[in-house]
């Protein structure tokens, strides 16, 4: 059954957040797959990217998509290169609809300038430029969602109320 709403997206374009509301609103539970990795491993995202590289922080992100897409009735936000991997996409859209979030880079810049917590922005002091190629190169991936909405201008309630209405719930 699908009736999982998952939320792709770059960094900073409001998938917890929004996520968190949206579960709220129709009574579902809520999981950040960026949180549940941080519990599963026992230590946060920046650690794993600096003890054990990227590649292994995928492998422990394919593992949890694998888990929640088994489970019903969430909402689910992912991670910003969530959708890189083919295998999780299709997990992703067999257990639900998948809904993009879209932002302008400049307001993904101003959103994640706090250092620290975004291990591929971190170490970039071309973050803007940075930004935009990940943009760039995620561009095909994002397209794969059933819905796309931009959060540039919008309040988080607007965009809640956007989907519900778009999908009748």
């Amino acid at each position: 059954m699908k009736d999982n709403l998952i939320l792709i997206g770059f960094m900073g374009t409001g998938k917890t957040s929004l996520g968190k509301l949206l579960a709220n609103r129709l009574g579902r539970g809520f999981v950040d797959l960026d949180q549940k990795i941080e519990r599963d491993a026992g230590m946060s995202i920046l650690k794993i990217f600096e003890l054990h590289g990227e590649k292994y922080f995928r492998e422990l992100e394919k593992k949890a998509v694998r888990e929640v897409s088994e489970r019903k009735n969430l909402v689910i936000a992912t991670g910003g290169g969530t959708v890189k991997d083919a295998e999780n996409v299709r997990l992703l859209k067999n257990s639900g609809v998948i809904i993009c979030l879209t932002t302008e880079p400049e307001e993904i810049f101003r959103r994640t300038e706090r250092r620290g917590e975004r291990p591929l922005l971190d170490k970039n002091d071309q973050r803007l430029e940075t930004i935009k190629k990940l943009l760039a190169e995620r561009e095909i991936f994002y397209s794969q969602a059933d819905y796309t909405i931009d959060t540039t201008n919008w309040s988080p309630l607007q965009i809640m109320n956007d989907i519900c209405e778009h999908f009748k719930i």
